[in-house]
């Protein structure tokens, strides 16, 4: 089983706590209004790689955790469930975006597997109406934020900016976090 990937972030200490591996998953149905990730909605095969690869890869770096986000990575609930079975497994933390709510997670018995494996889920479309306004991580304030294991609480989502600018050993410059910076 593939996971079709829109990128992957090998460390990020703005996309939840710790240090973290984040997972871009591509494919998004939403077309949130201001999305700063608008790459992520095509449906079209990007990278296409097995949860083990992925992990596989980055285990011994140090990270915390891993943060997954997209697109909708609810999409691709089996890969995803897989995904989260190996952090798990690894004893990584798992936190999860999702433009969805967690009742529309659980009206869909797929999906609402992968709730056993989840941290944290902040979850509800991104309303450029209600940006986040302080260091939460969270892109605006009508998403919620779901406990769903004892590991964190609020006061461990709060970042320590809300962007990040990572340059790459090739010079290759990537922003990630909550802002539109720089569009």
């Amino acid at each position: 089983m593939s996971l079709n990937i829109h990128a992957v972030l090998p460390r990020s200490r703005v996309n939840g706590p710790g240090t973290r591996l984040v997972i871009f998953f591509q494919g998004c149905a939403s077309h949130c209004e201001g999305c700063f990730n608008l790459d992520t909605h095509s449906f079209e095969e990007r990278e296409l790689v097995t949860p083990e690869a992925l992990l596989g890869k980055h285990l011994s770096t140090g990270i915390e955790g891993i943060t997954v986000s997209g697109g909708e990575p609810f999409l691709q609930p089996a890969g995803l469930l897989r995904l989260l079975e190996l952090a798990a497994a690894s004893r990584l933390s798992t936190l999860v975006y999702t433009g969805y709510t967690i009742d529309e997670v659980l009206d869909d018995q797929e999906k609402a597997r992968c709730l056993e494996y989840i941290d944290v889920l902040v979850d509800g479309p991104f309303d450029m109406k209600k940006l986040e306004p302080t260091l939460l991580a969270r892109g605006s304030s009508n998403q919620k934020i779901h406990f769903l294991t004892s590991r964190y609480s609020l006061e461990d989502l709060y970042m320590p900016g809300k962007v990040e600018v990572i340059i790459g050993p090739d010079g290759d410059i990537r922003k990630t976090g909550f802002s539109s910076l720089g569009a």
